[in-house]
Parts: structure tokens; sequence; C-alpha cells
């Protein structure tokens, strides 16, 4: 698998808000701050890796509509992403339900904030160098034609 410098940019940023947004539903539906703090920290790790495979897939996809490409890699992403929660949630506060929960309440946040960062992901050219370098070569054609 080859190293991609935008792919590894966007598992940053959407770990940054992921982690926020599990540490704080966390916190919140146990009632402990410790289970936050290590929710948080434990799917720091997971995540970052399920997230980086998740796009490298995802790059391969054919799918050229972007709307459709953003509602389905959401969709994708959550599954994964939820049963990971779950897991997690079960194994650090020591109760399924309460992995349960968490798990339930991330489908929502997390699915709406995905869908943010993959639309704003998808205006940025950051690590587009070769699309980038064919756009230009394509409008310098277009132009020299006319």
């Amino acid at each position: 698998m080859k190293f991609s410098k935008r792919h590894f940019a966007k598992t940053i940023t959407w770990r940054i808000i992921g982690t926020l947004d599990t540490l704080l539903l966390s916190w919140y539906i146990s009632g402990d701050l410790a289970i936050g703090m290590k929710m948080g920290a434990f799917e720091m790790i997971t995540k970052m890796v399920l997230y980086y495979i998740h796009e490298r897939v995802w790059f391969k996809s054919k799918i050229k509509s972007s709307n459709k490409r953003h509602i389905l890699k959401t969709f994708s992403w959550r599954g994964v992403g939820t049963l990971d929660t779950i897991i997690l949630g079960w194994l650090i506060s020591g109760n399924p339900l309460t992995g349960l929960k968490i798990g339930g309440a991330e489908v929502v946040t997390k699915m709406l904030l995905y869908f943010g960062h993959e639309k704003l992901w998808y205006r940025i050219n950051f690590g587009l160098d070769k699309r980038n370098e064919r756009k230009r070569l394509n409008n310098l054609t277009k132009q020299s034609e006319l």
C-alpha cells in the first residue's frame, strides 16, 4: 500500500474531531471523566489505523458523484467506527450497555461531523499534485484550441 500525504492529513484532522466527540460523549454517558479519557486515548490509535485503511480503499473507488460518494463513505466508515467504539466502550467500562450507549450516540454525532469533514476535504487540493497537474494541462490544451 502506497503512502499518501493527503490520506494521512485527512486521518489526523478527522481523528482530532472524532477523539473530542468520543471523549465528551463517553464522559457524559458514563458519568466518569476517566472513562472518557481512556476512550479518547484508545480510539486515537485504533481509529487512525482503521481510518487510513478506509481512505486507501475508498481512493480506489470508481464512484465519481461527490454526494453519493460522501454519503456511502459516511455510512461505511460509521459502521467500522461504531463497532470499534462499542467494543472499546465495553472493554474500558466493563459494561456492554455503556459501550452500546456510547456507540449509539456516536452514530448520530459522528455521521454529521464526518459528512462535513468529507465535504471540506473534497474542496481541498492538498496531496493531489498529479490531479492538479492534469487539470492544468487540460485547461492549457483547451485554451490553445480556442
